[in-house]
C-alpha cells in the first residue's frame, strides 16, 4: 500500500472498537424492532470489515478517500426478506430507526435500465441518531456511517453467486457465463414478482372470506341466494377452472353461477360449509372428468361454470342417483329439455369409466373385503 492507503488503514485500526460498537448497536436495534413488530425475515447479517479485505480495497481505491470515515461499508449489515414487497416494508422501518445519507444511498432495483437484468438490492448508507445511541466520550460515532442492504431471498441467491464467481477472483470470467448469470437474474426477478402476485391474491381471497363470514363460519351461513352471491364474489372455483383450462390452454369466460343454487340444494347442500366440503372432496374427480371430456379436442374457450358443473355431476353419481339424478341435475341447471336425457347417459358412462362409483357401492365393497 502507498503512504495514504497505509494512513487510512491505521486510522481504521485505531477506530475499529467504535465500528464494533456501531455494529452491535445497529444490529441489536434492528433485532428489537423485528421482534416488537412480529416480523419474520430470512436472515439478518452484520460484520465489521475484514482487515485484509480493507487492505485490498485501499490498494485499489484508496485515492478516493480523504479519511477512513469516507469508506461507508466499514460496517456492513444485510437484511434478507422473503418477498419483494417486504423490501419496501422493511425500508420504512430502517428510515425511522437510523439517519439516512440519501445522497450516497442507492436503490439498485431502480438503477438498472428497462432492458437490463442483474444485481438488485436496496442499499442504505446510515448512521446512528443520538436518540438511539450517544457516547459523550466518543460523539464522533454518530457521524460514522455504515451500509445496510435489504434484498429478497432470490436476489440474495443471485448476488451471492455473482459476487463469488464474477467479483472475488483475479481471473476474468468469460462473457458467456456472465450472460448466463444475467439471464438467471431475469428469471429470478420474474419469480419474485410471481410470488408477490400470488401472495396478494391469497390475501385478497382471505379478506373476501373474512368479510363473508364476519359473524360466524361457513358452517353457520345458510345457503341462499344472498349468501351464495357473496360467496361467488371470492372466486371459490377459480383455481379448479384454471387447472381445467390448462388442459387445452383454454381461455375462461365469466358466466353467472347463481343458477347453481338449485342444483347445490338438490345435492343436499344446506350451508356454505356444505359447498366448501363438496368442493374439497370432489375437485380432483371433477378435474379427471374434464381431462376425459377435453382430451383430444381443440376447445380453447370454456365457461367459468365448468368446474362447479363437473363437481355437481360427479357428486350426483357418488350419491347413487345414477342417470335419473343427472337428468334432474341438468334440468335444474338448464331447464327441462329432451337433450338432458342423452347428456345424462353420456355423463354417467364417462364418470363410471373413471372408476367413480356411488358412495353406497364403495361402502358395500369395503364391507365385503372385511368379511
Amino acid at each position: 500500500m502507498d503512504a495514504h492507503a497505509t494512513h487510512l488503514f491505521n486510522e481504521f485500526i485505531e477506530k475499529k472498537p467504535l465500528y464494533e460498537t456501531i455494529e452491535e448497536v445497529a444490529r441489536t436495534s434492528l433485532e428489537a424492532v423485528i421482534k416488537k413488530n412480529g416480523l419474520y425475515i430470512c436472515a439478518l447479517e452484520s460484520r465489521v470489515k475484514d482487515e485484509n479485505s480493507l487492505k485490498g480495497k485501499l490498494e485499489l481505491k484508496g485515492y478516493k478517500y480523504k479519511t477512513v470515515t469516507d469508506v461507508t461499508d466499514l460496517v456492513g449489515m444485510r437484511v434478507v426478506v422473503f418477498y419483494e414487497e417486504e423490501v419496501d416494508k422493511f425500508a420504512g422501518i430502517v428510515e425511522k430507526l437510523f439517519k439516512i445519507d440519501r445522497e450516497n444511498s442507492v436503490d439498485k432495483r431502480q438503477a438498472l435500465a428497462s432492458d437490463q437484468f442483474g444485481y438488485m438490492s436496496l442499499h442504505y448508507i446510515c448512521s446512528l441518531p443520538t436518540t438511539l445511541y450517544f457516547d459523550k466520550d466518543h460523539p464522533e460515532i454518530n457521524d460514522m456511517r455504515f451500509e445496510l442492504q435489504i434484498r429478497t431471498v432470490l436476489q440474495h441467491a443471485w448476488a451471492t453467486a455473482f459476487h463469488d464467481t464474477g467479483y472475488k477472483s483475479d481471473i476474468a470470467v468469460p462473457k458467456k457465463y456472465i450472460r448466463s448469470l444475467s439471464r438467471l437474474a431475469g428469471l429470478l426477478e420474474i419469480a419474485d414478482e410471481e410470488i408477490s402476485s400470488i401472495l396478494r391474491e391469497i390475501a385478497e381471497y382471505r379478506r373476501g372470506v373474512k368479510n363473508l363470514i364476519q359473524d360466524g363460519s361457513f358452517e353457520d351461513l345458510e345457503l341462499n341466494g344472498d349468501t351464495f352471491a357473496r360467496y361467488l364474489e371470492i372466486g371459490p372455483f377459480d383455481a379448479l377452472n384454471d387447472k381445467i383450462a390448462s388442459i387445452n390452454r383454454a381461455e375462461i369466460f365469466k358466466t353467472n353461477l347463481s343458477k347453481y343454487l338449485a342444483p347445490l340444494k338438490l345435492i343436499g347442500c344446506k350451508t356454505l360449509g356444505d359447498v366448501e366440503k363438496l368442493k374439497a372432496e370432489n375437485s380432483e374427480d371433477a378435474y379427471k372428468l374434464a381431462v376425459l371430456q377435453l382430451g383430444g379436442t381443440d376447445l380453447d374457450i370454456l365457461s367459468s361454470e365448468v368446474g362447479l358443473q363437473n363437481i355437481c355431476e360427479v357428486k350426483m353419481v357418488k350419491l347413487g342417483e345414477g342417470e335419473a339424478g343427472l337428468v334432474s341435475l341438468l334440468d335444474a341447471v338448464h331447464g327441462e329439455r329432451e337433450s338432458n336425457k342423452k347428456a345424462a347417459a353420456r355423463l354417467l358412462r364417462q364418470i363410471e369409466s373413471l372408476g367413480i362409483a356411488s358412495e353406497l357401492s364403495q361402502a358395500a365393497g369395503k364391507d365385503g373385503e372385511k368379511q
